[in-house]
């Protein structure tokens, strides 16, 4: 197998993954996971709200994402940690499945999102924005965007530090998707810079006063040679 079907294949894994937790996960709160490969096996950190829902009654919980992520991914020595989310509102991930769910009880597109936008706010982010498409108010489909704060869109460090997150959810109109973008406060531009204000010291009167004798006495040897 060449390099890019290989990559290809590990990325797809992840993916598959993903989607797998997200279904088995969703009463926990699920909000992520990473894996790894490490010398001894794998190691998938899941990020969650809940993180007893993930572990379950002894451990229970853990063996049998171990099991299933081994026999149905082919993943190698699975090793499972969990992690709790300080901030779920600081998560896009969450805060999506939050407006689907939402939307799901019947909760107004525009009052799920502006509610989202503000939770995301008042956490202290940056910024935020939440794209909504489907079929809204008519047969048409379309979108609406509901967004507040800083906002940057390109750029290396938009990359590296906003995060982003789509899900879907089937209602009866149709198929609706949910984009929600976060700026976390953590983030630094490059075009943000702070101007430093210069102080001096102010040397003292008797300090002053001495440093002026003694140049009066190297300019009257100076004068006398």
């Amino acid at each position: 197998m060449s390099a890019i079907k290989q990559i290809m294949a590990e990325s797809k894994k992840k993916v598959d993954v993903d989607e797998f937790l997200e279904k088995e996960l969703s009463r926990a709160g699920y909000g992520g996971v990473e894996i790894s490969k490490t010398p001894l096996g794998t190691r998938v950190t899941i990020y969650a709200v809940r993180p007893g829902l993930v572990i379950g009654r002894g451990g229970e919980g853990i063996r049998n994402l171990s099991r299933i992520l081994e026999e149905k991914f082919g993943l190698f020595n699975p090793q499972i940690a969990v992690a709790e989310v300080p901030v779920p509102e600081l998560n896009p991930r969450i805060m999506a499945s939050k407006i689907i769910s939402a939307l799901e009880r019947g909760v107004h597109f525009r009052r799920a999102c502006y509610w989202a936008l503000n939770s995301i706010m008042n956490a202290g982010a940056l910024g935020a924005e939440i794209i909504i498409s489907g079929k809204l108010t008519t047969e048409r489909a379309r979108y609406e965007k509901f967004k507040a704060g800083y906002l940057p869109k390109v750029g290396d460090p938009v990359l590296k530090h906003v995060k982003k997150a789509v899900l879907y959810t089937q209602l009866k109109p149709g198929l609706f998707g949910v984009k929600v973008v976060i700026v976390p406060p953590t983030y630094k531009s490059p075009d943000q810079f702070e101007i430093k204000e210069v102080k001096f010291e102010e040397k003292p009167l008797e300090e002053e006063k001495r440093e002026e004798e003694e140049t009066k006495t190297v300019e009257s040897k100076t004068g006398e040679s």
